[in-house]
């Protein structure tokens, strides 16, 4: 008994014809990528602001307004000198926060 159609392994085209389907689901999970990205995301008319590595000396801050994209790093200058306690500051239990000034009376 001998069939119609034998079976198509042997064709080189269909390696081709899956190279393609490959590319396309790579290509597409890029796109998906680049698009969550905030930063370029050409949709998003929001301002953003990212913070990397924050408290630490490599800190980095990016701030998209519109199209126009700065890039700040830390330099480790902001914050030190010299300089002298103005006050204290307390974490109330409802998470707010209070000043008080340094040399204030209380009574």
């Amino acid at each position: 008994m001998k069939f119609l159609h034998e079976p198509e392994s042997d064709d080189p085209i269909l390696s081709v014809v899956n190279l393609i389907d490959i590319f396309l689901v790579i290509i597409a999970a890029l796109l998906i990528t680049v698009a969550q990205n905030p930063l370029m995301n050409p949709f998003n008319k929001q301002d953003v602001t990212v913070i990397t590595d924050p408290g630490k000396p490599t800190m980095e801050v990016l701030i998209k307004k519109g199209e126009k994209i700065e890039k700040y790093k830390a330099t480790g200058s902001i914050g030190s000198g010299d300089g002298e306690k103005a006050g204290v500051a307390y974490r109330m239990k409802d998470g707010s926060m209070v000043y008080v000034p340094e040399g204030s009376d209380a009574n």
